[in-house]
């Protein structure tokens, strides 16, 4: 099993669209590393939704429900997409703030590469951010 994390402008689509539309197809993601995260992605495994812009949080966990495919809507091979289901909205979504302030995470891509759109997550960082949500 592997863990991730998906930005998402919550303007755009938020966690609570994901609930409402009970699955989501996950692209319209362009940067070289986070396509290659994409194509590292596996059916069952788990990914936090953060939401950015003005909120900057972990707002709930999905599941990728798919193997990674090739993006329908464009004729470029290396866009790839995943499908997701929501799974459960965090009871106290955990701020970008907080998770900069723990040490722990000071190697997290999160915090090292901002830009990054899907980053992948170490168990023992899945795990905490898991505990800083309850």
């Amino acid at each position: 099993m592997n863990y991730w994390l998906l930005k998402t402008e919550p303007t755009v689509y938020s966690y609570d669209d994901l609930v409402k539309d009970k699955k989501a197809v996950w692209d319209g993601v362009g940067h070289n590393t986070a396509l290659i995260n994409i194509r590292n992605a596996r059916k069952g495994d788990l990914a936090f939704i953060y939401h950015t812009g003005s909120e900057r949080q972990v707002i709930g966990i999905s599941e990728i429900i798919s193997d990674p495919y090739k993006d329908p809507k464009t004729d470029n091979p290396k866009m790839a997409v995943f499908d997701i289901k929501p799974v459960s909205k965090l009871a106290n979504p955990v701020t970008l703030a907080q998770i900069k302030e723990d040490k722990i995470f000071s190697e997290f891509r999160l915090v090292k590469e901002s830009r990054l759109s899907v980053v992948s997550v170490p168990e023992n960082l899945w795990k905490e951010i898991i505990k800083m949500g309850k």
